[in-house]
């Protein structure tokens, strides 16, 4: 018994030295992100999009990748690696969870003002762990090198973020290798997907944007096809994950594997990086709609749509544009002179208020008229009628991420490219139809459906082509039992559970 006992504080005294080398290891690389943060020029860390991750955060990332499957030697890459806050995380989790497998990392970073944190992350690794790894100071999306090309077992990733223009050499070089797309980190994302091994997996935490909205639609088909998506997760809070940095960005973890579509995902959800998720797996036809062209990735699958509101604008027989005038470009014809010859209405959304367009808007920060002194500008316009007006970019204080209005008055009129209107075959529509449409798009269902694929407070074109609509007689029947042009909200929503209940209690 002696010996056992012996034994047993031996195996004590070795798991507490192990994890005091775990948190040394994480106070370390934390203290060395913050001295990075505190190091680096500001306006450098802009220009190359740099939010280093939080320990909190880098610990939520790396916990999320399945490790049963791996063999006995395993492949990381980090792309984009920082100081290597991501890469300690994993680190430790492996040699906690699988100690029985041998580790070697891939680190790419681009700025050789974060070389030595990152190397000084490596070296403990290797120290504290017996990790193996290699270190590439490069550009990862342009970077010819075979070493970040894999196969690997695991990827875990915080890429950069920013627009690509069209002709940038970033863009071009992953668009003639993978797949266009117009923004940093979803080509990180593209090159990374393509050098995981089959069945590899990526953790990869990034902006929501990509789940819907025309342009990630190449980029979303592309990587659906190659990854099974297993676990989605979000923040209840828009700023603790970064809080450090400024950021206000939306972000999301996305867990995939290389491979065919599973047939379940996983929805998880915390109020901030440092909180215990909440799990709940879903069917992946509740994530992404069976038929759905634009293969928008939905979060969250509570609101429940029924049959009676299953059409899009196309089954309706009806269209969606973006206004036609984008005024910095055409300030020529931009007036406040609103009783000269010729003059018609400059709608922005700032005029889309109370389910009608307030117009002229008094104090207004933009002209309210716009002269049509060419055939070019006269072709910006839009024809007498009623039309449907939805702000494209809601302010973050607004209840509901959509917001419409209906333009009825007299004459033609110029919409701003801030707004998307709804049309019938490029012309107006019935008056009764566009008052339905305009409360179905204010209700709160309508606000619910839309949130389960969008995070932001962006509403395109295309997002409204994807929403449901009831059919064109219910449209125009919930506009005839309006007792008012546009009820306060709990009576619209009243209004719409009498005409369909069963989305109502779905919702709840």
């Amino acid at each position: 018994m002696a010996d056992l006992v012996c034994i047993s504080i031996k195996d004590l005294k070795e798991v507490h030295c192990e994890r005091i080398a775990a948190v040394k290891l994480t106070e370390n690389t934390e203290a060395r992100r913050v001295e990075a943060l505190t190091a680096l020029d500001p306006r450098k860390q802009a220009a190359l999009g740099q939010f280093f991750t939080p320990a909190p955060a880098a610990d939520l990332i790396a916990s999320l990748p399945r490790l049963d499957a791996l063999s006995d030697n395993v492949r990381v890459l980090d792309p984009g690696a920082g100081v290597g806050s991501l890469t300690a995380a994993l680190v430790t989790r492996l040699h906690k969870e699988r100690p029985d497998v041998h580790v070697h990392v891939v680190a790419v970073e681009i700025d050789s003002q974060v070389k030595p944190y990152l190397r000084a992350t490596l070296d403990e690794c290797r120290a504290t762990y017996g990790t193996t790894f290699d270190l590439v100071q490069g550009d990862y999306l342009t970077e010819d090198d075979a070493l970040i090309d894999g196969p690997f077992d695991l990827i875990v990733a915080n890429p950069p973020y920013g627009k690509l223009a069209a002709s940038s050499l970033h863009r071009t070089h992953i668009a003639h290798n993978l797949v266009d797309t117009s923004n940093i980190y979803t080509a990180f994302w593209a090159r990374a997907t393509a050098a995981l091994a089959h069945g590899g997996q990526i953790s990869i935490i990034v902006p929501r944007s990509w789940a819907n909205g025309t342009y990630h639609r190449a980029f979303r088909q592309w990587m659906l096809d190659r990854t099974s998506l297993d676990l989605l997760h979000v923040f209840g809070s828009r700023n603790t994950v970064f809080a450090d940095t400024g950021v206000l960005q939306e972000n999301v973890i996305v867990v995939g594997t290389r491979g065919d579509q599973q047939q379940q995902v996983v929805l998880s959800a915390s109020i901030a990086h440092d909180d215990a998720p909440l799990h709940r797996s879903v069917p992946f036809d509740a994530v992404v709609l069976p038929g759905d062209r634009e293969r928008f990735v939905r979060f969250d699958d509570s609101a429940v749509v029924p049959p009676a509101v299953s059409f899009t604008l196309a089954d309706l027989g009806l269209g969606v544009s973006t206004g036609k005038v984008v005024d910095f470009r055409n300030r020529e014809y931009l007036t406040d002179d609103l009783s000269a010859d010729g003059v018609v209405p400059m709608v922005y959304q700032a005029n889309v208020r109370g389910g009608e367009i307030e117009w002229p808007q008094y104090p207004a920060k933009k002209p309210q008229g716009f002269s049509p002194s060419t055939e070019a500008a006269r072709k910006l316009l839009l024809p007498e009628g009623h039309y449907v007006v939805i702000k494209r970019f809601s302010a973050k204080e607004e209840k509901r991420r959509v917001v419409a209005g209906v333009w009825k008055h007299d004459g033609p009129v110029a919409l701003d490219n801030k707004t998307n209107y709804l049309h019938e075959k490029k012309g107006p529509i019935d008056p009764q139809l566009a008052h339905g449409l305009m409360l179905w798009l204010n209700s709160s269902m309508l606000d619910a459906i839309f949130r389960t694929f969008s995070g932001h407070t962006q509403v395109n074109a295309g997002d409204v082509r994807t929403l449901p609509f009831p059919c064109r007689d219910d449209l125009v029947r919930l506009s005839k039992n309006a007792p008012e042009w546009f009820p306060e909200q709990t009576k619209l929503d009243a209004l719409v559970a009498d005409l369909f209940p069963a989305v109502v209690g779905s919702a709840e």
